[in-house]
């Protein structure tokens, strides 16, 4: 019998490391075409690289724009952007792979944040691009006029996906906001900087996010936990109160901070929508200026009108904490930041979570015995008396919960 040969599996990886460090070394990449470029660049983000032949004779430019990990239905675009720098003004080599794996490479000039990528000529000569997709990455290869006798510009690339035939939105990670950098063909030189250009926007959706998750998504939670659970305590009254307010205060304080953050976003980002998002948003603070405005309008508990102050009270703020987480998860989506924040976050509502069904055994357990010391109670004490007393008792046993 033959002896079978098994791989160890970190003998695996280190053959997986090596293989994708050679194959993100733009060095050492073939292209289908045989064509060969005298300079290239392995671009910071995205694993995507830009090879070129500059001819300082007739001011043009060879290039081939490769974007590794490329699957069907999504779309690839390098740019440059002549008198700007990001993605508005940008002059788009775009590579539109369908479903059936075709590739259809077009220019788009860019005019606007609600752009679909739609073909449309340059303000510069592009005399030749054609694209094609090999082994799962998508090379848009072209040659350019450089405009103004310029060699120096500004880049912008980008992938995302395709929907219904056309361009879709890109994801808005952190990788796909600072797609941003420099070229000059002439000397070769490159920089990264959309830091600088993109970092200011990013920073902006981080703390929104940090903020909303904050106030909407653990604190608010926390406030209606310490009213629930602390109130069964007879020295914690009128504690909890105070307590309950303080949490609830606070999380729409940073709420509020929080909601103007996104909208100061969405004022910044015209075209890019994220309708669910928004619209559970604007659910939020308007439920949440109900609920404050709803504490200067509380009854007394002798009131008649406390009992239906109560049900809304508390259908509100339950319906606040509900769509707040999940308002939370969908802005996770948008920002799409590594998988540790979303894990943190559910990491914390287990957290809550386990300590809600803590603390509900153990107010039942109170309240069920003091019950039953009532009921003890009401066999020594004359029945009239005791009667009134163990109405006044189950009420209050009531009303703590």
């Amino acid at each position: 019998m033959g002896k079978s040969f098994h791989f160890h599996p970190i003998f695996c990886i280190l053959i997986a490391i090596l293989t994708t460090s050679y194959a993100q070394d733009c060095n050492t990449y073939t292209f289908s075409n045989n064509n060969v470029y005298a300079t290239c660049v392995s671009l910071p983000v995205l694993n995507s690289q830009l090879h070129w032949n500059y001819h300082p004779t007739n001011a043009t430019v060879d290039v081939a724009y490769r974007q590794t990990g490329v699957s069907t239905s999504q779309w690839a675009a390098w740019a440059l952007n002549v008198d700007g720098s990001g993605m508005v003004g940008a002059q788009a080599l775009v590579a539109l792979i369908s479903s059936n794996g075709s590739v259809q490479a077009y220019t788009s000039s860019v005019t606007g944040y609600a752009t679909g990528l739609q073909p449309s000529g340059l303000s510069f000569g592009v005399p030749r691009i054609t694209a094609e997709m090999v082994n799962g990455d998508v090379v848009i290869y072209a040659t350019l006029v450089l405009p103004g006798g310029r060699t120096s510009f500004n880049q912008v690339w980008q992938v995302g996906p395709v929907n219904g035939g056309s361009p879709a939105a890109h994801r808005m990670g952190s990788d796909n906001a600072n797609l941003l950098g420099r070229v000059d063909f002439s000397t070769g030189e490159t920089s990264a900087d959309g830091g600088n250009v993109g970092g200011s926007r990013q920073r902006r959706r981080n703390t929104h996010g940090v903020l909303n998750a904050l106030s909407w998504g653990v604190m608010m939670p926390m406030g209606a936990m310490a009213a629930r659970y602390l109130k069964v305590f007879k020295s914690a009254n009128p504690a909890w109160f105070y307590i309950h307010v303080t949490c609830q205060a606070s999380a729409y304080i940073v709420g509020v901070a929080g909601w103007a953050t996104g909208l100061k976003l969405g004022s910044d980002s015209v075209g890019i929508e994220y309708n669910t998002h928004r619209n559970i948003g604007i659910a939020l603070f308007a439920l949440g200026t109900l609920q404050a405005f709803a504490l200067l309008l509380r009854p007394k508990p002798e009131n008649k009108y406390r009992f239906y102050w109560n049900i809304y009270h508390h259908a509100t703020g339950y319906t606040v904490i509900i769509l707040s987480i999940v308002n939370v998860f969908k802005g996770l989506d948008i920002l799409d930041p590594e998988k540790k924040w979303k894990k943190a976050y559910i990491g914390i509502l287990i957290s809550l979570g386990v300590e809600t069904l803590i603390f509900e055994a153990y107010t039942w357990f109170v309240v069920l015995k003091r019950k039953q010391d009532d009921d003890k109670i009401e066999q020594v004490l004359p029945v009239r008396n005791g009667r009134a007393r163990l109405d006044r008792s189950a009420s209050n046993h009531v009303s703590a919960l």
